[in-house]
């Protein structure tokens, strides 16, 4: 068994931080990620390649692939394959040393401690010991990127971390039902209330003035109050194609489990 190779179930950008600090450090990183996923930071994820076929995330390369063959072959040369695999049925055929759930869907939707003799979840939903060998703590503050190897990270509290004194209020949601379409793109500077696309015609606004940094891709469809968008009030642009202080942080905590687990 490669004790190199690291199969990680979500593409989003808290994974994509843990995904490049195992690259960085040189892991051979396989991804799954469902079909459509609701990525919004996807300048900075490598689940975008799921609707652009590559992607790039500070230099890391990213590759939609179809089998197990094509995969190991770019995880080889330090390219992150990506295969649409929701339920994670490729694990049993990759044979991965280490598996990471960074789904963050704040409940373990199918990841089990026997699918490798590594398994690290991320945030909460996983009991450390029964569902995974470790948990990476995701709520910013205090314990963010702690590893418990007992126990479970902090429950969900639904109120997103602050960012220059902005918590809920930066986060855009949807209108209503239906499929999104955008007039506006990452990187924008956006003022309150400005429309930054439509869900089945009805605007969708800017709840402050900011940088766009986050925004659901086009044509995904949406539920009334999803997450949608995320307003960044430190009107820094170059911070919209950079990994995160957070998910730099959770990254450091995966890094840290795999040696301690790997002793």
């Amino acid at each position: 068994m490669d004790k190199k190779l690291v199969v990680v179930r979500g593409g989003g950008d808290i994974a994509t931080g843990t995904i490049y600090r195992l690259n960085q450090a040189g892991y051979k990183v396989i991804v799954l990620d469902i079909a459509k996923p609701t990525v919004i930071r996807h300048t900075v994820s490598v689940a975008q390649c799921i609707f652009s076929g590559k992607t790039e995330v500070e230099g890391m390369e990213a590759v939609l692939v179809g089998s197990s063959d094509e995969a190991l072959a770019l995880s080889e040369k330090g390219i992150i394959p990506v295969i649409i695999d929701p339920k994670g049925a490729m694990i049993e055929k990759l044979h991965p040393y280490i598996v990471i759930d960074a789904i963050l869907a704040k409940t373990n939707i199918g990841t089990k401690i026997d699918m490798a003799p590594i398994v690290i979840g991320l945030g909460p939903g996983f009991s450390a010991g029964r569902d995974v060998h470790a948990v990476v703590e995701t709520m910013r503050g205090h314990y963010l990127g702690k590893v418990y190897y007992k126990g479970e990270a902090i429950p969900d509290t639904g109120v997103p971390g602050e960012i220059a004194g902005a918590s809920s209020e930066r986060i855009v949601r949807s209108p209503a039902n239906g499929s999104f379409t955008p007039i506006k793109k990452i990187g924008d500077t956006v003022n309150k209330e400005e429309i930054l696309g439509y869900v089945e015609g009805i605007p969708v606004r800017s709840p402050l003035k900011g940088v766009l940094r986050g925004l659901i891709n086009q044509g995904v469809a949406v539920k009334e109050r999803m997450k949608i968008g995320d307003i960044d009030p430190r009107d820094v642009r170059e911070h919209c194609w950079s990994i995160s202080d957070k998910a730099r942080a959770v990254a450091g905590g995966v890094l840290e489990a795999i040696l301690h687990l790997s002793k």
